[in-house]
């Protein structure tokens, strides 16, 4: 598999990492070891699965990282739907990190795809 650092999946996933732990900081102090720490947790596992499952040697094992990533990314959806829902963040937060997360799943997806159809073992 190639390089991991130069997938655009991987980019967009560490800027999505970047401005969630932006974003968690001004989460309540209560929530350092719930939500917060979930919401970073989530995050972080998507650059890191898509860099793990570039570093197998099969496509099988590559794919399932990868569709690991690709849920890790709902998680976190989810989880910013939680901090609306108990008003630790309001929507236009929401709003404004929603792009960035739909670029991560579109270009994951195009990955995806890729291998998927891809000759490699």
């Amino acid at each position: 598999m190639s390089k991991y650092q130069n997938l655009d999946a991987w980019k967009s996933a560490m800027q999505l990492v970047k401005e969630i732990y932006l974003l968690t900081k001004n989460f309540p102090k209560e929530e350092l070891y719930g939500l917060t720490s979930q919401t970073k947790r989530a995050a972080i596992s998507v650059p890191s699965n898509i860099a793990e499952g570039m570093g197998k040697q099969y496509k099988k094992d590559t794919l399932q990282f990868l569709h690991i990533s690709w849920g890790s990314l709902y998680e976190l959806e989810t989880l910013l739907n939680i901090a609306i829902m108990v008003e630790i963040i309001d929507e236009e937060c929401f709003v404004q990190i929603t792009p960035l997360w739909e670029k991560c799943l579109q270009v994951l997806n195009g990955l995806i795809k890729y291998l998927e159809n891809s000759k490699l073992k």
